[in-house]
C-alpha cells in the first residue's frame, strides 16, 4: 500500500513559481515511475511529467523548458518545480506513483492569475 500527499499548490501570479512536493509512505518508492498530472475544470487528467525510478524524465510539450521533476528516494519525495507559469497551467496536480498498479494523491491546487 502507497499512499501519497501532495502540497506546495496555491495561487501565483503569472510569470511566478512554484514548488509541488509529493511525500509517498512505503519502502518501495524507489522503485516505483512518478508522476505528475494535472486537470483543469471541465478538462481530463492530463500528464505533465514523469521520472522513472532511475531518474529518467520526460515532459509533455507545455511545460518543457519551464518545469522539472526531480525525486529524492531518501526521503521518499517527488517534486516538481514550475516556473514561467501561466494562466492556463491553473488546474489540480496530483502525484501518481506506478508499482504493481497506480496510486493517487488527493491533489493540490494550482491558481496562475493574469
Amino acid at each position: 500500500q502507497v499512499q501519497l500527499v501532495e502540497s506546495g499548490g496555491g495561487l501565483v501570479q503569472a510569470g511566478g513559481s512554484l514548488r509541488l512536493s509529493c511525500a509517498a509512505s512505503g519502502s518501495i518508492f524507489r522503485f516505483a515511475v512518478m508522476g505528475w498530472y494535472r486537470q483543469a475544470p471541465g478538462k481530463e487528467r492530463e500528464l505533465v511529467a514523469g521520472i522513472s525510478s532511475s531518474s529518467r524524465t520526460s515532459y509533455a510539450d507545455f511545460v518543457k523548458g519551464r518545469f522539472t521533476i526531480s525525486r529524492d528516494n531518501a526521503k521518499n519525495t517527488v517534486y516538481l518545480q514550475m516556473n514561467s507559469l501561466k494562466p492556463e497551467d491553473t488546474a489540480v496536480y496530483y502525484c501518481n506513483a506506478a508499482i504493481s498498479r497506480n496510486y493517487w494523491g488527493q491533489g493540490t491546487q494550482v491558481t496562475v492569475s493574469s
